[in-house]
């Protein structure tokens, strides 16, 4: 039989909470993500090989597993097939990850994430039939990239070909309505939301006018919404 250390004070299971989820791989991507999950209220489950990270996070997570999550039945014990939600964080061991991979889908757990560190590595995992990949490095990398051009105040790739944009509204299109100002002809992108100094967040509409230090977010095709950034700076 599979041998694991678990901390915690409960059984973890999907019956547990709906909000449980069982996070593989407790690497800097792993413990960032169960802990924000945390902060969420979500029940989580953190799995990895390395008692000495296991033990550090004792007490934060609400279950944390010295375990080889390669191993079906080390798997099973800890209730993985139960959960609707299980996230792949395995970044240092690209077999892990496969095979924990391998070990989800035949459990058919409902929703899987799983961190690529490579396209060859997101592409074997999209191939096996995970919905859901992430490159956090990758990611993280563009949005800085961007951010600290200069060009916007924060970008995020919400799909492959799609993005978010926040950046200070451009001169050019102050004093005029939305619907009159031509940026979504121009560019191709809608302005969702802005923010006037001293006021909340609120939500755009073709009647509202911009003003000098207002803060816009803009929504469109990735390449439509860099072009955006940068002629707004």
């Amino acid at each position: 039989m599979a041998k694991h250390r678990l901390f915690g004070t409960r059984t973890p299971s999907r019956a547990a909470s709906r909000n449980a989820v069982a996070v593989i791989g407790l690497g800097r991507f792993g413990q960032s993500l169960a802990l924000e999950l945390m902060n969420d209220g979500a029940e989580v489950l953190g799995i990895d090989t390395r008692e000495e990270v296991v033990q550090s996070l004792n007490g934060q997570l609400t279950h944390v597993v010295a375990a080889d999550a390669t191993n079906e039945d080390v798997l099973r014990q800890l209730s993985i097939p139960d959960f609707d939600r299980v996230v792949i964080a395995i970044g240092s061991d690209i077999q892990a990850s496969i095979l924990v991979t391998s070990l989800l889908l035949r459990f058919s757990v409902p929703h899987i994430w799983a961190k690529a560190v490579s396209d060859a590595h997101g592409m074997i995992l999209e191939q096996l039939g995970i919905p859901h990949v992430v490159y956090p490095e990758k990611d993280m990398g563009r949005r800085v990239a961007h951010i600290v051009l200069g060009s916007m105040q924060d970008f995020i790739e919400i799909d492959t070909d799609f993005a978010m944009v926040k950046t200070e509204v451009s001169p050019e299109h102050t004093g005029v309505r939305l619907g009159d100002s031509g940026i979504r002809r121009r560019f191709g992108v809608t302005v969702s939301s802005v923010k006037h100094r001293g006021e909340p967040w609120q939500a755009a509409t073709a009647d509202t006018v911009l003003h000098a230090g207002d803060i816009i977010l803009v929504t469109g095709p990735t390449r439509q919404a860099e072009r955006f950034g940068r002629a707004a700076s």
